[in-house]
């Protein structure tokens, strides 16, 4: 690995990639909304995906090849590319499709840059609100330049925490169990539809806490800088059930409560709390 992949210069580098191929896939979701969806199931009936996730990955894949040609690439719609760098970029192209089908308000852009296996760099662009997220290890979260601070000293009963449910039935009607456990012991649930700007809801104190099990590392990478650099604590750990990870996000004061809610109710692995 050579040293001038670590510097802050470079990284701002990365950043301002990131943004620029950010906006640029964004710039697609808006076109396509005057364009009839061509839509398919992947994983399942409700796993969507369509013909703008797809225009926006060769988008964001196709500037990384002329920038970065020996990076790694890691991206939802199929895109894996190995590298010889130690940089991989791990990209969601259309995080949110559902909303997206449905002109629901909801849906984002993500882009992080890991190098050596760290997180670095996130960048979350939201097309219809006209907003995007980004942060580097070390400096601070901003969105459109605004500095993000997570809420703090809030008490788990008065806790507003974000979720999001599997695409398999039997795992959604697990995780619907769960949740009548925790919902008597918060202030309330918010369900949006997109891991990456629930993370940076946390990081910009619009929701106390967030967590979601079954995903993959496109869905919280981005945001999960933006979150950490916020000032909140972002694990990623074992889900109880199910084939994929939990994460969850919130302030350090707020996570061992919840942490150990999340636990008892049948989302986490117990030995993990």
């Amino acid at each position: 690995m050579t040293p001038q992949t670590h510097g802050s210069r470079h990284l701002e580098a990365f950043l301002s990639l990131a943004r620029d191929l950010a906006l640029r896939a964004g710039r697609e979701h808006l076109a396509g909304r005057s364009e009839r969806l061509e839509v398919e199931s992947k994983s399942s009936p409700t796993d969507l995906v369509s013909q703008v996730d797809r225009r926006a990955e060769e988008v964001i894949v196709a500037g990384l090849a002329r920038a970065r040609p020996h990076d790694a690439i890691l991206a939802e719609e199929g895109t894996l590319a190995s590298g010889s760098t130690g940089v991989r970029w791990l990209v969601d192209p259309l995080d949110g499709t559902t909303n997206y089908v449905y002109d629901y308000p909801a849906s984002c852009v993500s882009i992080a840059v890991e190098v050596d296996g760290d997180l670095r760099v996130g960048v979350v662009h939201e097309p219809y609100a006209d907003r995007t997220y980004e942060a580097v290890a070390g400096q601070g979260a901003v969105c459109d330049g605004r500095s993000l601070a997570v809420r703090r000293g809030v008490e788990l009963s008065e806790a507003l925490v974000a979720t999001g449910f599997s695409y398999d039935a039997v795992q959604r009607g697990l995780q619907g169990a769960a949740l009548e456990r925790i919902l008597p012991r918060i202030r309330d649930i918010r369900r949006a539809g997109s891991a990456a700007l629930d993370l940076c809801q946390v990081a910009a104190g619009r929701v106390d806490a967030y967590y979601e099990l079954h995903l993959k590392p496109w869905d919280y990478a981005a945001g999960t800088v933006i979150a950490r650099e916020a000032g909140a604590e972002v694990r990623v750990t074992a889900a109880a059930h199910g084939p994929g990870p939990t994460v969850v996000a919130a302030s350090p004061g707020l996570m061992p409560p919840l942490f150990a809610l999340l636990a008892g109710a049948g989302v986490l692995v117990r030995n993990d709390a």
